[in-house]
């Protein structure tokens, strides 16, 4: 077992009024994997995630879906980013793990899962189609709508065992 925390805190963002996008930029690439923690809440139920600012089609997103009585599945190709759920009743609480972010010869793969108070459970796996190294983070709400007050992401670097 690794000494000390293997958690690092990088940055923490929690809005204090409506936003459009919240960026964690300038990440660095001293460790193995990243976590972002998020506790959100949309004006329009829909937030997306980007990373290095790409809007390009190479994301991809498989999901799973729970709501108490049904379950559902889905899976999305060549989109322009990763949908990440959002909730305008309750916080919906999210955490997204980025394997091997800083490595510049693989596809990137996002892991997620999202949890609406008294509604909806996600697993979700998610692909950035790039070898490029993940240097900034974006999470913006869709459709003109805005990440509402409140709302706290945390990025966390995980450090090598």
């Amino acid at each position: 077992m690794a000494a000390g925390s293997t958690y690092t805190p990088i940055a923490t963002y929690t809005a204090t009024g409506s936003v459009s996008t919240v960026t964690f930029s300038s990440i660095p690439q001293t460790y193995t994997d990243l976590v972002l923690i998020g506790a959100a809440k949309d004006s329009n139920n829909y937030t997306g995630m980007r990373v290095n600012n790409s809007s390009a089609a190479n994301y991809s997103r498989t999901y799973m879906t729970w709501n108490g009585t049904s379950a559902g599945s889905a899976r999305t190709t060549s989109d322009t980013t990763l949908y990440v759920g959002g909730n305008d009743t309750n916080f919906e609480v999210s955490i997204y793990n980025f394997q091997n972010y800083s490595n510049t010869t693989t596809y990137k793969t996002i892991l997620g899962t999202q949890k609406i108070a008294n509604a909806t459970s996600i697993a979700a796996v998610g692909l950035w189609r790039s070898t490029a190294a993940i240097t900034e983070i974006d999470i913006y709400s869709v459709s003109g709508a805005t990440i509402l007050t409140g709302t706290t992401f945390t990025l966390y670097g995980i450090a090598s065992a």
